[in-house]
């Protein structure tokens, strides 16, 4: 049985000149289960407001900070007050709010990477464990119905024995110092004090990292970093690279750049199997490859039949027939759709259904938060291995 109302979020960060915080607000609200009814969408009370209006929030839940936003709600009839606050600030924010808003029994919904150190990570994963609060974070990419079916076919044995990973993310935005012409986006991505301890390893490495994982259900043992910037004057890496063991002893390469000139987004990852391979695009999302040296190449389409058929999760997160493309914002619809089925559920005090659970978690942001230690200390270090810290 389904609930029967929409959820209801609010949303920290999203004001004018934003990105992410806009794509949380316009994915979550994709499938109709969720609706946007407080928030705290700038730092600035005068763009917080304009953001309300154009959100279409009442302006007196448009609050001044995160603490009068979980203070006010808390005071709300159960009916009115909100389910679940999503966070889309700089990284250094996400702990505290998250926090806050967990111990005062909101759920959440967090952007990555998850917090501002390993050290934090770990505090909110015994936090969520703690509360049983229903906590999703916004790997996006896990959202992609290729990615899912990507997944299924590793974990259904269609490629045999798994025996190597690569996996790449070229960017290009930041090959000049955009950070000191006023990008806000890349103002904040460059500063260690709202960034954390790394810059382009945080910002799309634990996507790539997070990817690995999630295809393959196998972890990162230990790596062997080398990082670098490029950019004169930038404070934190633009550029890294990394030999990769899995466990199983499969081994992996990992690549992530922020001054690849002329990349956009170019995330792609290879899995190779004893008996097959398989190939994905983030920048062609609606297409999986599988290959053999034996015979022809083939083009798995989203969207077909025989998608549902062999995987119901990549069914399940395509919204429109074959040949019209879903693209990045339906695959963070997709996170939401399965987190509000989620909460959704045991509002309803119902076991949710297995393809609901199907989005990132607590524990993945702590994933992301030790890999990107483990770089920097890899890095860092003159030994060839550096175990995956834990």
């Amino acid at each position: 049985m389904s609930l029967n109302r929409k959820l209801r979020m609010a949303l920290i960060g999203g004001g004018p000149g934003a990105f992410i915080g806009d794509v949380h607000a316009k994915a979550a609200r994709m499938d109709g289960k969720i609706e946007l009814v407080a928030g705290v969408f700038s730092r600035d009370p005068a763009k917080s407001q304009a953001a309300g209006r154009a959100y279409f929030v009442d302006p007196q839940r448009v609050y001044r900070s995160h603490e009068e936003l979980v203070e006010k709600e808390k005071k709300l009839p159960e009916g009115d007050r909100v389910d679940f606050v999503a966070i889309t600030t700089p990284n250094h924010l996400h702990f505290p709010i998250a926090k806050d808003c967990l111990q005062a029994g909101f759920h959440v919904m967090c952007e990555k990477p998850m917090t501002f150190n390993a050290k934090e990570a770990r505090a909110l994963r015994d936090l969520v464990r703690k509360s049983g609060l229903v906590f999703g974070l916004m790997h996006n990419y896990t959202g992609y119905p290729m990615v899912k079916l990507a997944r299924d076919m590793v974990r259904q044995g269609d490629l045999g024995e798994i025996r190597k990973i690569v996996v790449q993310y070229p960017q290009g935005w930041l090959t000049d110092p955009q950070e000191r012409s006023g990008s806000k986006q890349a103002g904040w991505r460059t500063d260690p004090g709202q960034s954390g301890a790394a810059g382009a390893i945080g910002d799309i490495g634990t996507h790539a990292e997070n990817l690995s994982e999630y295809l393959t259900g196998l972890k990162i043992t230990e790596l062997c970093a080398d990082i670098g910037t490029f950019v004169k004057g930038r404070r934190l890496d633009d550029d890294g690279n990394c030999l990769v063991h899995f466990e199983k002893g499969v081994k992996g390469l990992l690549h992530v750049s922020q001054i690849a000139n002329g990349e956009e987004n170019n995330l792609a990852i290879w899995i190779y199997g004893s008996a097959r391979s398989l190939e994905w695009h983030q920048e062609q999302p609606n297409y999986l490859f599988i290959k053999d040296y034996k015979g022809p190449v083939q083009v798995w389409r989203r969207g077909n039949p025989y998608i549902g058929e062999k995987s119901p999760a990549a069914g399940r997160a395509s919204r429109l027939p074959f040949g019209h493309p879903e693209g990045f914002i339906e695959a963070f619809a997709n996170v939401y759709m399965n987190f509000a089925d989620t909460l959704g559920a045991r509002l309803n005090k119902e076991k949710p259904d297995p393809l609901m659970l199907d989005f990132p978690t607590v524990d993945d942001g702590l994933r992301g938060m030790l890999f990107i230690e483990t770089v920097l200390d890899s890095a860092s270090s003159k030994k060839k291995w550096t175990k995956m810290h834990s």
